[in-house]
């Protein structure tokens, strides 16, 4: 029995002495920063700000083709995809009444022709006759009246006529331009009534060579949007390639809702190879801001905060710019080529130009106060603050060291 309890004795001592040692070597680590911290290099490269936006890609001219009369569709000559002509017959609707309409308008023409030619003798009549004092002036003005009104009813009779027969010819519905058929409304068989509204039959786009997006852009991004500038956009379809674009026009008319003011931006497509296709969604970026062998700084490094707090004051060189030792931020001057929304995180954004990174220097955290430029939403353009190519930055920590109750939170950004 004492030959088994010092057996057991030994074994925890022995685990509790390997136990601490365990833990004196994990706290030395956790304290020493090149282990606790995530370093990155400042680095020197080109950058490049983007906007981005979604849009749907649309023929550059789409024709909706519809019908002035009503009727039952007889006759379907086209169908989806099909290539189409100019003045190409797409249909035709049962003419029957509209013909019926069109006979009884001519029988019209002849019946005022017919009133016509008996107004003219009766006038030539009583015009000699008035010449020899055998009728009165009223009576031959009668007659002359009666010439006119029968002349009126003819062209009456012949307008109507007229009406009757072009809605005899709307009956064969005929493709307005050269195209092809993106949309098919209607099946044989089917009546289609033209009352209050022109009802759309077949649409046809022009040209799918030449394609046209059509996207909406905060009013915080179109400040940053001319004409004429470059765009890459990408597809469901072809995820792995980039298409390329040139902004045409930005519309002045706004879109509000719920408080959100959006501009129309439309976007020039070659589609050269047919494969774009009316109605896919168009992901776009726009090159807005570019800078060459620019000092860059990681976004991750702007974004993180240490869990104790730094009391090393910030270096002498970013003072001036960023407000003093005191931390207040001064609002900075804008950098050249207008306003850049640096190093946004989780939707989150920096206050005005200005930031703060903490250096690793003599193997403890020093914060640096920083002038930023343009971002390409990984990396943002360094304007000003003591930083060199080479210093290491911190972007995050690779472990959570040992924190008091007081001092232990969860940081959402």
């Amino acid at each position: 029995m004492k030959r088994s309890s010092k057996v057991v004795l030994w074994i925890v001592v022995t685990a509790t002495l390997a136990g601490g040692v365990a833990w004196w070597f994990q706290q030395r680590s956790a304290q020493n920063p090149e282990r606790r911290y995530r370093l990155a290099a400042i680095e020197r490269g080109d950058i490049t700000q983007l906007v981005s936006a979604n849009g749907t890609l649309n023929p550059v001219v789409l024709v909706s083709v519809g019908t002035q009369v009503s009727g039952t569709v007889k006759q379907l000559y086209v169908d989806f995809n099909d290539p189409v002509k100019k003045d190409q017959v797409l249909l035709e609707l049962d003419d029957a009444l509209v013909a019926a309409a069109e006979r009884q308008s001519a029988a019209s023409v002849v019946s005022a022709r017919a009133s016509l030619d008996l107004a003219q003798a009766n006038e030539s009549r009583i015009k000699v006759l008035y010449a020899q004092e055998f009728v009165s002036s009223q009576e031959y003005d009668q007659a002359e009246q009666a010439l006119k009104a029968a002349g009126a009813q003819l062209a009456l009779a012949r307008a109507q006529n007229d009406r009757d027969r072009a809605n005899l010819g709307f009956t064969v519905i005929r493709s307005p331009v050269d195209g092809v058929v993106v949309d098919r409304v209607v099946d044989l068989g089917q009546t289609v009534a033209a009352s209050f509204q022109t009802p759309t039959l077949i649409k046809i786009a022009q040209d799918l060579s030449e394609m046209c997006i059509d996207t909406s852009f905060a009013e915080a991004d179109i400040g940053l949007i001319r004409e004429g500038q470059k765009v890459r956009f990408t597809v469901d379809a072809f995820p792995n390639r980039s298409f390329a674009g040139a902004v045409q026009q930005i519309r002045l008319n706004p879109t509000n809702q719920q408080n959100v003011v959006t501009y129309n931006v439309r976007i020039n497509v070659a589609n050269p190879e047919l494969i774009l296709l009316p109605g896919m969604t168009a992901y776009v970026n726009i090159a807005v801001q570019q800078r060459d062998d620019a000092l860059l700084v990681p976004n991750a490094a702007l974004r993180f905060k240490p869990a104790e707090p730094i009391s090393a004051p910030p270096s002498p060189d970013a003072a001036p710019q960023a407000g003093g030792p005191s931390g207040a931020e001064a609002p900075p001057a804008a950098p050249e080529g207008g306003g850049a929304r640096a190093g946004a995180g989780k939707g989150k954004k920096r206050d005005g130009q200005s930031g703060t990174v903490f250096v690793l220097r003599g193997g403890a955290l020093q914060p640096v106060n920083v002038q930023l430029g343009i971002t390409d939403n990984r990396s943002t353009e360094l304007l000003g603050g003591d930083l060199q190519v080479g210093d290491r930055v911190v972007t995050g920590e690779n472990s959570t060291p040992a924190r008091s109750p007081s001092s232990v939170g969860m940081r959402m950004f």
